[in-house]
């Protein structure tokens, strides 16, 4: 139980860390200071970025719930 369990945590851990890397930053770096800004007015790939988002917060949720059920079994 407890082993699948850190399985389960390590994957869900990967997930965070690539939802992380995966999202773009508010200000989008040098590019943001080329276009001035202007890919907030008409929006790019605003879909993606939600979903993104949306599904990093899900694992974020689901790494603590595990961490607490880890720290509670051992």
């Amino acid at each position: 139980m407890v082993v699948l369990l850190k399985v389960l945590h390590l994957i869900i851990a990967l997930g965070v860390i690539l939802g992380v890397l995966l999202q773009s930053g508010k200000s989008a770096g040098l590019s943001g200071a080329i276009d001035g800004g202007a890919t907030h007015i008409f929006g790019k790939k605003k879909g993606l970025d939600e979903k993104l988002g949306r599904l990093t917060t899900i694992f974020a949720i689901l790494f603590m719930i595990t961490s607490v059920a880890l720290a509670l079994l051992n």
